[in-house]
């Protein structure tokens, strides 16, 4: 709509500054953000644009003259010392061209190189003002609307990285970049007497992807994303359940700058740095807008390998003295803007959906999509997670969606593009019947998981079977979903153990089989007969009982049959065993239907390898292992052994095996195409394995 008189513009104006408060609300307050940043923006540009053109409608109380929304109940409420305004976005080079000619207009000067700016990565997490006295920390605000927030002190004294106290740090870390060095020596580093200090609470990849994977295990659903978790983390009224969550902090302004004798943006990340604050390490004072454009570009590339999310890059005039000449306008500062890297999002359309069920009997509601390229290849489906994500979204079958890649193997719908409905849309009714087998679909009080009741559902039964044969489990190279789905339909499989009663003119009856691929897939299954107890464990697919637990539990008991007849007691006493996991185990093994398999998988010859079991006195390591305190980074594609492997031979001998590269990595594993961890070991100082040392060093 362009409107062309008054009365069209002032309509149109309040439908913007309705929707953008609706989404304001949803964003800053209830931290469920309902559109994406570059069509917020593109909402804002709009309605900035008439109110421009049609001077006649400005209100104080609009958009964008304020930022965020009101504060929810539940937390006191508290006025930041200065308001916490929001830098304007842009979203391409030559917008962020036009940010540094409309710096040299408002200074006077058009010489590039008389402009330093420091450029550092924008954390994707959630904003807050943190007040320290003499040294001690003693309040913190969420952002709230920008004038008040609330008061979150209790939350956030459980975050990691957050200091309780502040004081002189060492300033010359080998992290630091160059926007971050040159702080003055710790001893001269004195402690304020008032401080008040901004950042962002985030949660790293890795730790939420890990985080995820135990909440799986123990029947809870799985958090979305990193930034909406952290929000909803720090609104919680339980500060002891906030503790239990991975949060971590990055700080990045003082607030009055100038009573610290601060007079740069790069002296403020040093001097942040030197109190002890954690600061992001990759900040960068630039000279020139070229120099800012190939930092932008290099991180645009660089940022997938960090370990944390960021989408863009905030660029600010260093010099304070001449961002006080350019000064504010009623949304944000003049002298700083954020570059946003483009997102890893495609659009396209919900075609069907369709309820899947795993091995478990958890129905999982799958959108097939319109095909759309994403990352470099072509997507076709995204999950819906669950019921009640399928009624957050909206969705329909015939939308039009969002959908993102992140660390999921199958992309999700992150949002509907309600503006381009037609009004032929369908709604989706979740089925009340199992589509496979039709048994009732039922939904455990206090759950998100609705499941199919019957424990013989072909669906079940196929995911049951992947499972065992899956990357990581028993690895039957060969043995995927569609020669499954065969097997189980004609009868000749039932559960995993019958994949041993096989034979290869079974197999060259089937579609698309051929006497060679039939062969293969029996040697295949042959060679996994004899399955390390641990893979064998996990691939029975017991609740609860993860790759590690299944590990725990195999170097423990160290045999088949002493873990299938523990007490529940001595699987509680177990380190990493609590009494969920125990219960689960304890009831696996205590069913008849149990009982059946394994005596199938005895009588079909797999039979797992015994070890020496490892009693909880012994549990903290045995100190004359060949490994014992040594910590190993795996990267990269070995030739003689899976990484899982790799790492059971390292476990075996006393050592430990970690999924990030710090400064208490004892050696990285390096095979082929090995990726950013081998760079940071080398940048770390740490001893790099070939695949050849490795083997030398497992066998010494």
């Amino acid at each position: 709509m362009n409107p062309t008189n008054s009365e069209q513009a002032r309509e149109r104006i309040e439908e913007l500054r309705s929707t953008i408060a609706a989404h304001d609300h949803r964003y800053y307050v209830l931290a469920e953000p309902s559109v994406s940043d570059r069509d917020y923006d593109a909402l804002m540009a709009e309605l900035l644009a008439l109110e421009e053109r049609f001077p006649e409608h400005f209100d104080p109380s609009s958009p964008t003259q304020r930022v965020g929304g009101e504060p929810i109940e539940g937390f006191a409420t508290l006025p930041h010392s200065r308001p916490m305004l929001s830098l304007g976005n842009t979203y391409s080079e030559d917008e962020l061209r036009e940010f540094d000619a409309r710096v040299a207009r408002f200074l006077g000067d058009d010489a590039p190189e008389s402009r330093t700016y420091t450029a550092e990565l924008k954390i994707d997490g959630v904003g807050i003002a943190l007040r320290y006295e003499h040294g001690r920390f003693v309040l913190g605000l969420t952002r709230g609307d920008g004038g008040r927030g609330d008061d979150v002190t209790q939350n956030l004294r459980t975050v990691r990285g957050l200091p309780s106290r502040i004081g002189p740090r060492r300033t010359d870390t080998p992290g630091a970049s160059a926007a971050n060095r040159g702080a003055p020596p710790a001893s001269e580093v004195a402690i304020p007497e008032q401080l008040e200090v901004r950042g962002e609470i985030y949660i790293r990849r890795s730790e939420f992807l890990a985080w995820n994977e135990r909440r799986e295990a123990e029947g809870l659903p799985r958090f979305m994303n990193p930034r909406n978790t952290a929000a909803g983390t720090l609104k919680m009224l339980d500060s002891r359940e906030v503790a239990r969550r991975p949060l971590r902090i990055w700080l990045y302004q003082v607030v009055s700058p100038e009573s610290h004798g601060l007079t740069s943006q790069s002296n403020t990340l040093a001097y942040l740095r030197a109190l002890g604050f954690p600061v992001e390490p990759h900040g960068a004072k630039l000279v020139g807008i070229d120099a800012v454009l190939d930092h932008c570009r290099e991180w645009s590339e660089r940022r997938l390998a960090l370990d944390y999310e960021t989408d863009g890059m905030v660029i600010k005039l260093d010099d304070y003295a001449l961002q006080e000449r350019l000064g504010f306008t009623s949304k944000a500062p003049r002298w700083g803007i954020a570059y946003k890297f483009e997102t890893t999002e495609a659009v396209t359309q919900v075609e069907t959906i369709e309820v899947q069920i795993g091995r478990t009997g958890n129905a999982t509601p799958v959108a097939h999509l319109a095909p759309v390229e994403l990352l470099g290849t072509v997507v076709k489906r995204a999950t819906l997670h669950n019921q009640d994500e399928i009624e957050r979204l909206g969705v329909r079958v015939g939308d039009w969606v969002a959908i993102e890649k992140g660390g999921e193997i199958i992309p999700k719908v992150i949002r509907v593009l309600e503006e381009r409905r037609t009004g032929e849309e369908t709604p989706f009714v979740f089925p009340s019947e199992c589509p496979v087998c039709g048994a009732g679909l039922v939904r455990a009080e206090g759950e998100v998981a609705v499941r199919c009741t019957n424990e013989f559902c072909p669906a079940q039964t196929k995911a049951r079977i992947l499972h065992f044969v899956a990357r990581g489990v028993l690895d039957v190279e060969g043995v995927g979903e569609s020669l499954v789905e065969q097997l189980v339909d004609r009868g000749l499989v039932a559960d995993p153990a019958d994949l041993y009663a096989l034979q290869k003119d079974d197999l060259v009856q089937l579609e698309r089989m051929g006497e060679k691929s039939a062969q293969n897939i029996i040697t295949a299954i042959e060679g996994s007969r004899s399955p390390s107890l641990a893979r064998f464990v996990l691939g029975l697919g017991i609740k609860h009982v993860g790759g590690t637990a299944a590990r725990v539990l195999a170097e423990r008991f160290g045999s088949l049959d002493a873990l299938r007849t523990a007490k529940e007691e001595e699987l509680i006493e177990t380190p990493g065993i609590g009494p969920e996991i125990a219960g689960s185990v304890r009831g696996f093994f205590s069913r008849e239907e149990t009982l059946a398999l394994l005596q199938k998988f005895e009588r079909a010859g797999v039979v797992p390898l015994t070890q020496e079991p490892i009693l909880p006195d012994r549990e903290a390591g045995d100190e004359t292992a060949p490994l014992s305190g040594k910590t190993f980074v795996l990267t990269g594609t070995l030739a003689n052994r899976t990484r899982d492997e790799a790492a059971e031979a390292i476990r075996a001998r006393g050592g430990k095996v970690t999924s990030s590269v710090s400064k208490k990595t004892s050696f990285v594993v390096a095979g082929e195409a090995a990726g950013s961890k081998l760079e940071k070991a080398q940048a770390l100082g740490i001893t790099v394995l070939d695949e050849a040392a490795f083997e030398s060093l497992l066998e010494s």
